[in-house]
C-alpha cells in the first residue's frame, strides 16, 4: 500500500504541497528583497566614498582659511575672508550632514539584510523540499491510470526535452560567446596592424613602422590561433542542437613577417592590402557568430518560456490531482 491508498492520505498529501509552496513562495519573496537590498548597499558604498572624498576637500579648504596661510591672506586681501570661512564651513557641514545620513542609511540597509538572511536561513531546503512533494505525488498520479496521471506523464516528458534543450542551447550560447571574443581579439590586432601600415604607406612611417606592423601581425597570428579554438568548440557545441558548421578563420599570412625586412621587394601597397583584406574575411566570420549567437538569444528565451509553462502545467495537475 502506497501512502496515498486512502483519501485520508491523499488529503494529507494536498496539505502539504500547499504549505511546501507558500514557503517557496516566501523564499523567492526573501531572495528578491536580498538583491535589492544588494542593489542599494552597493548605491551607498559608492556614495559613502563620493562623500567622504567631499568632506575631505571641504575641510581642506576650512582649515586652509582658517590657519592663515597664503589662501587665508589672500582672501584678507579681499576683504572676503570671513565670508568665505563661513560658507566654506557651511558647505562642509552640509556634506558632513549627508554622510551621516548615508551612514544611518547603511546600517538600516544592513539590518535588512541581516534580517532577510535570518528568514531565509529559516525557511531551509524550502525548494528542494516542495520538488521532492510533487514528484512524490506525480508519480502517485501516473500510476493511478487515470486522465490527469496520462497527461501529467506526457508533461513530464515534454518538460524534461526542454530542460536539456535548454541545457544544450546554453553552452552553445556560451561558447559562442567566448569565440566572438576571441574572433574580436584578432580584428583588434589586425585594426592596428592596419593603421601601422597606414602610416607606413602614407606617412613612411620606415623602420619603426615596420617594427610596430610586425608586432600587431605576431599578436593577430597568436590570436587567430586562440579564436580558431573556440570557433572549433562552439561548432561542436552546435552540433549538440542539430547545426552542422565549420567555421574557419582566414590563415594567417607568414610572409608578412618577411615583408616587414624586405620593403625593397614587396610595396608597403601590397602589405596594406593583404592586412585589409584579411581583416574583412575576419569581420565576416565575427558577423557569423554574431547572428547565431543572437540566433541563441531568441532560442532561449523561447526555451524559457516552454520550460515555464510545461513547469507550471504540470504543478496544476499535481495540485489539483
Amino acid at each position: 500500500m502506497t501512502p496515498y491508498d486512502n483519501t485520508a492520505d491523499a488529503a494529507d498529501a494536498a496539505d502539504a504541497l500547499l504549505i511546501a509552496r507558500e514557503r517557496v513562495r516566501r523564499l523567492e519573496q526573501l531572495t528578491s528583497r536580498r538583491e535589492a537590498v544588494a542593489v542599494q548597499l552597493d548605491e551607498v558604498g559608492t556614495l559613502l566614498g563620493d562623500l567622504e572624498e567631499q568632506l575631505a576637500k571641504e575641510e581642506r579648504d576650512v582649515s586652509r582659511l582658517e590657519g592663515g596661510g597664503f589662501a587665508a591672506f589672500l582672501a584678507g586681501l579681499t576683504g572676503s575672508r570671513e565670508e568665505r570661512l563661513v560658507r566654506e564651513r557651511a558647505e562642509a557641514q552640509a556634506v558632513r550632514q549627508r554622510l551621516d545620513g548615508q551612514r544611518n542609511r547603511l546600517e538600516w540597509l544592513n539590518a535588512d539584510r541581516a534580517a532577510v538572511d535570518e528568514g531565509l536561513a529559516g525557511l531551509g531546503p524550502a525548494r528542494e523540499e516542495y520538488d521532492a512533494l510533487l514528484e512524490r505525488e506525480e508519480r502517485r498520479l501516473v500510476a493511478s491510470g487515470d486522465t490527469r496521471g496520462r497527461e501529467l506523464a506526457e508533461v513530464g516528458h515534454r518538460l524534461a526535452d526542454t530542460r536539456a534543450d535548454l541545457v544544450e542551447h546554453q553552452e552553445a550560447h556560451r561558447a559562442g560567446v567566448d569565440a566572438l571574443h576571441g574572433v574580436g581579439e584578432v580584428l583588434r590586432c589586425l585594426g592596428s596592424a592596419r593603421g601601422a601600415s597606414t602610416w607606413d604607406m602614407l606617412a613612411g612611417g620606415g623602420g619603426l613602422a615596420d617594427m610596430m606592423e610586425h608586432g600587431h601581425l605576431r599578436n593577430a597570428d597568436e590570436a587567430a590561433w586562440h579564436a580558431q579554438q573556440l570557433l572549433d568548440t562552439f561548432s561542436r557545441e552546435l552540433v549538440d542542437i542539430g547545426v552542422t558548421v565549420t567555421p574557419k578563420l582566414p590563415k594567417v599570412d607568414t610572409r608578412w613577417f618577411a615583408d616587414m625586412f624586405f620593403d625593397n621587394i614587396i610595396t608597403d601597397a601590397i602589405k596594406h592590402r593583404r592586412i585589409t583584406d584579411t581583416g574583412a574575411a575576419v569581420a565576416d566570420v565575427a558577423e557569423w557568430v554574431r547572428r547565431t549567437v543572437n540566433g541563441l538569444d531568441l532560442r532561449l528565451e523561447e526555451l524559457a518560456r516552454q520550460r515555464d509553462t510545461l513547469a507550471a502545467r504540470r504543478e496544476e495537475i499535481i495540485v489539483t490531482g
